[in-house]
């Protein structure tokens, strides 16, 4: 299923976007005035601090962090518009495929099982958006962004640095399963010594996973599955999906996909960038922007149904 952007645009979210032109109008104009004043505000201000010789050096920090004050102030208007602008097509976008959106994302027991398998990098700092939630062809389907720092350096140098940003979808599983078993990118878990080849097996807190042989070499070259049941891993992870999963993340220019079998669902950790930015100011970006969220959607959505294997063999088209 993709959406149909140009029946999305004739509709509902077409009459949505027009009544929001006075909105997006209005948040310019509060921006524009904002400045302004702010603006005139801070030339008399740096006049006066200036003219203070006892400050100093401080003249110039106090100078800067009110240039950047008046800065963020103003363009608070337009913050708030792009928001709402972008909250209104993904929960368009989100009813065209029988889902629901929210901003707002309380990451749970998928979240925990990335950490917990390794699918994650570790981090300090984290920050979650964009839940796209409901049921997808009989099975509950959970999908949000996560953004993942860590700090480094120390005193002046101090920085966060971005070391994962992507999605993390979780999704009732096509059939039942007992094992939990790890799918990662080949070369994951090197041997002990890093001097070539892999683990024979993996553990975490305490939970032991054995490398599992698969029959397809081409699969060998891309993937490595790791299970403590090697019998169901060889059905849960079959060879013929190894072509839709490389195919989505040629569609992000990233070896990004990994996943985690465990407790009768499906966690699929995807680095992706920044998705779903949806919200404009510009009118013109609109029907852009609708037809890029839905497309970024529909891979991920094609990603989840691709393992979880409702119908051998299918495709990301479908």
């Amino acid at each position: 299923m993709q959406a149909d952007i140009q029946s999305l645009l004739k509709g509902r979210l077409g009459d949505w976007l027009a009544q929001q032109q006075a909105m997006r109008a209005e948040a310019r104009r509060a921006a524009n005035k904002r400045w302004l004043w702010g603006g005139i505000a801070m030339a008399v201000m740096i006049a006066v601090i200036f003219s203070i010789g006892a400050l100093g050096q401080l003249r110039v920090l106090i100078a800067i962090l009110g240039v950047v004050g008046v800065a963020i102030w103003g363009y608070s208007p337009i913050s708030s518009a792009k928001h709402a602008m972008k909250v209104g097509i993904n929960s368009a976008v989100a009813r065209e495929f029988g889902l629901s959106y929210s901003h707002e994302v309380e990451p749970g027991s998928e979240f925990a099982a990335a950490k917990t398998y390794g699918l994650l990098p570790y981090y300090n700092r984290d920050s979650f958006e964009d839940r796209w939630y409901g049921t997808i062809e009989g099975h509950s389907f959970n999908l949000y962004e996560a953004h993942l720092e860590e700090q480094r350096g120390s005193g002046k140098n101090r920085r966060w640095v971005t070391v994962f940003r992507g999605v993390i979808m979780d999704m009732g599983f096509g059939r039942n399963f007992h094992s939990t078993t790890l799918l990662q990118r080949a070369g994951k878990h090197p041997s002990w010594f890093g001097l070539g080849g892999r683990k024979d097996h993996v553990s975490f807190r305490g939970h032991r996973l054995d490398y599992v042989d698969q029959v397809h070499p081409e699969f060998e070259d891309i993937f490595e599955v790791w299970s403590d049941d090697q019998v169901e891993a060889r059905t849960l992870i079959h060879p013929a999906y190894v072509e839709q999963l490389i195919a989505l993340e040629r569609a992000f220019q990233s070896d990004a996909v990994r996943a985690v079998f465990h407790r009768g669902e499906v966690v699929v950790v995807v680095e992706t960038g920044n998705l779903f930015e949806s919200g404009s100011m510009d009118a013109d970006e609109d029907e852009r922007k609708v037809a890029q969220a839905a497309a970024q959607f529909t891979a991920l959505r094609s990603l989840a149904l691709a393992i979880n294997q409702n119908d051998r063999g299918r495709t990301l088209a479908d």
